[in-house]
């Protein structure tokens, strides 16, 4: 009932859970789109020594399990300065932030081969004839690659959105205060202090609707970004 609802705002801080998430999420899809495509983009159309070898790196990552790589980062960014915006102070750690939450998943193995077999079927000869209009490689990927790759771009940012809301372990080893804390780790917070499954199902659906109205607000987009992937020619 809607009592479930009202009560699920009144014990907890779904508010400020659901602010964090959508910082963390809507940061990592917006920087995460523009830096693993230009990292595609470089892998498949400029030429450089050593670009095979960072393919095979690329590749060889997607079957590297994050649980991996958890506890060697988490030493990492225990380590790492950063300005406290609010006092101008040199912190050493990111624990207990949020940028924490969204830095190291900005760049993603999965998206970079993503856009990279995309930008392998744009003809080299829409690049060679910006090029001989005096673009260069920043302007031909910003200006002539992008606005043709909508697609793929939608399709990685549901990857990318779904990821990161989703986030559960990652937040639980280097968030431990409220102020920074996102909806997955407060809906096991708030599972621990009720025993009123409907406030729990209440919690629940509110956590699920940004995820269908992404979905739904690009659905056509990925639709045809896989329905495509299909066609060659």
């Amino acid at each position: 009932t809607l009592d479930n609802y009202r009560a699920m705002f009144e014990k907890g801080s779904i508010g400020s859970y659901l602010f964090n998430s959508g910082v963390v999420s809507l940061v990592t899809v917006v920087a995460g789109i523009f830096i693993n495509s230009a990292a595609a983009f470089a892998l498949a159309k400029l030429k450089w020594r050593g670009q095979g070898v960072a393919l095979s790196l690329v590749i060889g990552l997607l079957i590297v399990p994050f649980e991996v790589l958890a506890i060697p980062l988490l030493l990492i960014v225990s380590k790492l300065p950063w300005i406290d915006i609010g006092t101008g102070a040199v912190v050493v750690g990111w624990l207990d932030t949020l940028h924490v939450q969204f830095v190291p998943f900005l760049a993603n193995a999965f998206c970079v081969f993503l856009f990279y077999q995309f930008f392998k079927d744009v003809p080299d000869e829409l690049l060679e004839a910006a090029r001989m209009d005096g673009a260069g490689a920043l302007t031909i990927y910003l200006r002539v690659v992008l606005p043709v790759c909508k697609p793929v771009i939608v399709t990685a940012a549901i990857i990318l959105f779904l990821g990161m809301w989703n986030q559960y372990l990652w937040p639980v080893m280097t968030v431990h205060t409220s102020q920074a804390r996102t909806v997955m780790v407060g809906l096991q917070q708030y599972y621990g202090r009720t025993t009123q499954w409907g406030e729990i199902m209440a919690y629940a659906s509110i956590i699920t609707l940004p995820v269908l109205v992404f979905f739904l607000a690009f659905q056509k987009h990925f639709i045809r970004s896989v329905v495509g992937s299909g066609i060659k020619g």
